[in-house]
């Protein structure tokens, strides 16, 4: 190994510690921003349910992840080709959420998180921020024990990632084949903030129906073709006006209705 490599290890395995000692539960990463240790079970098809860690080894991703200091340096003796960490999400005490606001997509995820912002009437509170090496950044939140942000890629906004339960962020300080992660200033000595509730809201899948899903009311239809009529563009509302009326207009037509044809 290259006395740089050398060097970028040891640098993550410094910070990996340090971030430990706040709380964060970390696992070693390669330059890639992979999990440095491979699954033990890559080749084993005979396995009935996905291992978590439960046979003992290490390689099982975020499920490694650990704020015990002989744990981590465990990690990282097996993984000596590590120059970065990951920090795993949703674990407590923190129940980390990560707001991934990325620029590769070419759109400008920072204002939509502010347009998100003014119609859903939240504010970021001040908080951890990591800069990227391509110019993104990623914010820190805390959420609640009993709430679990699921992972996805552009759901909240274009542009928008979330990394919740069973997701990572990496770590300031890392090394990746594309630069360094950095705290951005002014923000190295913040306590992740807790995420706004309405945020959280957004972040949340939608829950379950409880009930058996019931028909709407003839006054339910009735707003919803309203609805479906005032929400025409430009030279499509006397389409959506014959397709609202179809309804009313086959009751008319039905054998024994007892009327004629046509517009009241």
């Amino acid at each position: 190994m290259a006395t740089t490599d050398r060097q970028a290890t040891t640098l993550a395995l410094a910070h990996a510690l340090s971030a430990a000692e706040r709380g964060l539960a970390v696992i070693p990463l390669s330059l890639t921003k992979l999990p440095a240790l491979r699954s033990p079970h890559r080749d084993d098809d005979s396995l009935a349910t996905p291992c978590h860690g439960e046979c003992g080894a290490f390689g099982h991703g975020v499920y490694d992840a650990s704020t015990d200091p002989v744990r981590i340096r465990e990690l990282f003796a097996a993984a000596p080709w590590a120059t970065g960490y990951g920090i795993a999400c949703g674990l407590p005490p923190h129940h980390l959420i990560g707001v991934d606001l990325d620029t590769k997509s070419g759109t400008d995820s920072s204002a939509a998180l502010r347009e998100l912002a003014l119609r859903h009437l939240f504010t970021i509170p001040d908080t951890v921020v990591v800069l990227t090496p391509s110019g993104g950044r990623h914010l820190w939140l805390t959420g609640p024990p009993d709430a679990a942000v699921p992972n996805s890629a552009g759901r909240l906004a274009p542009g928008i990632d979330i990394r919740g339960a069973g997701g990572y962020l990496v770590g300031p300080g890392s090394r990746t084949d594309h630069g360094t992660y950095t705290t951005a200033p002014g923000t190295a000595h913040l306590a992740p903030a807790a995420c706004p509730p309405a945020l959280l809201r957004l972040l949340l899948p939608p829950p379950r129906p409880t009930h058996p899903a019931t028909h709407p009311s003839a006054g339910d239809q009735g707003q919803g073709l309203v609805q479906f009529v005032l929400a025409a563009h430009e030279g499509q509302r006397n389409t959506r006006l014959f397709w609202a009326a179809l309804p009313r207009l086959r009751e008319r037509h039905r054998p024994g209705a007892g009327r004629t044809l046509g517009w009241t």
